[in-house]
């Protein structure tokens, strides 16, 4: 136990994260749970407003002023992060885990060069380190992304490089610090198809050569495919879904999670199904039902589905889903 409790990096428990708007309070998180092991590479998976780049947020303590996190835990190698001071967490940021963005055009400062806002990165963390070892550092960690003519590009502002180009910058900047935790948020959205599959093979070597655990925010299961070890599936704040990417990809248990693999589309040249997408809208998080949050989406819901928030059912060690298809001992995975 002890061994297994020390292999364990990152633990979220029951944690409820919500927004004042001018509206109402919004219910960004409703008590997601799970826990991150070192090394692991981590799929969140989820459509837009499913809340997953609001807990990646709460984990690097990013929440805008009017967020509140209502309750929970967030435990990061045994420290809790929620007890943290705004001070604690500038060390924290970085060292401990580091976290690419969206857009590189809008995370990286337009007025100074990639070598400045590089070599800051590692002095705020390194006090005792030259300026000189902080350059040679930086064109190092843009060889290593594989961006060439590095101390070309050192002295060169965002405007000036590809998207492509500044999403490496984003990933060299994210490990340059050598952290435990790496968070992607949606690194290749942005992006064409081509530099995509460029942007996600250098996060798998980068994890591979580090060993660092990895949480891969996406909204497409197809890109997790190949470089997640588990799968979280989000809707609605909630978790819908979790196990293994072998289990969520051939025993695949909840609808929704369904639904998100019928909309994605197949690099199998022989399948030639149509993609099928989820029918109706998402929930208004201002006003949560009672019952699964996905219910009235759902080709498969029935009147408790309304009515009653679902159990946790655990098909095999690590693979649950919330859904009252399985409830009561309905545990026999027909609707796998």
């Amino acid at each position: 136990m002890d061994k297994e409790q020390n292999n364990v990096l990152l633990e979220v428990e029951d944690l409820h994260v919500s927004f004042a708007t001018p509206v109402g309070q919004v219910n960004a998180v409703n008590g997601i749970s799970y826990t991150l092991h070192r090394h692991e590479v981590m799929g969140i998976v989820g459509e837009s407003g499913s809340g997953k780049t609001v807990e990646a947020l709460t984990i690097m303590g990013l929440l805008g002023t009017n967020a509140t996190v209502d309750s929970g835990s967030i435990r990061f190698d045994g420290q809790e992060l929620l007890e943290k001071s705004e001070k604690d967490y500038v060390t924290f940021r970085g060292k401990e885990v580091g976290m690419i963005f969206q857009n590189p055009m809008t995370s990286l400062n337009p007025v100074y060069t990639i070598g400045r806002q590089l070599t800051e990165a590692l002095t705020v963390h390194d006090k005792g380190i030259t300026k000189k070892q902080a350059q040679a550092r930086a064109i190092e960690m843009l060889t290593h992304v594989g961006i060439t003519q590095p101390e070309k590009r050192m002295k060169q502002y965002p405007f000036e490089l590809s998207g492509g180009m500044r999403q490496r910058v984003m990933i060299a900047m994210g490990i340059i610090c050598h952290p435990k935790l790496l968070i992607a948020d949606e690194p290749t959205t942005a992006l064409d198809v081509t530099i995509q599959a460029q942007i996600l093979d250098l996060i798998k070597k980068v994890q591979q050569e580090t060993g660092m655990a990895v949480i891969f925010i996406t909204h497409n299961l197809g890109v997790v495919a190949d470089i997640c070890d588990s799968v979280t599936v989000m809707y609605a704040g909630h978790i819908v879904e979790q196990g293994s990417a072998r289990d969520i990809f051939y025993h695949t248990k909840h609808p929704y999670t369904q639904g998100l693999l019928r909309s994605t589309p197949s690099i199998d040249p022989d399948n030639n199904e149509r993609l099928i997408p989820i029918p109706g809208e998402p929930v208004n998080l201002l006003a949560l039902p009672d019952g699964c949050p996905f219910a009235r989406r759902c080709t498969q819901c029935m009147e408790k589905c309304l009515a009653e928030k679902p159990p946790k059912t655990e098909f095999s060690p690590g693979h649950i889903a919330y859904c009252w298809l399985y409830g009561e001992g309905k545990e026999d995975g027909t609707h796998g």
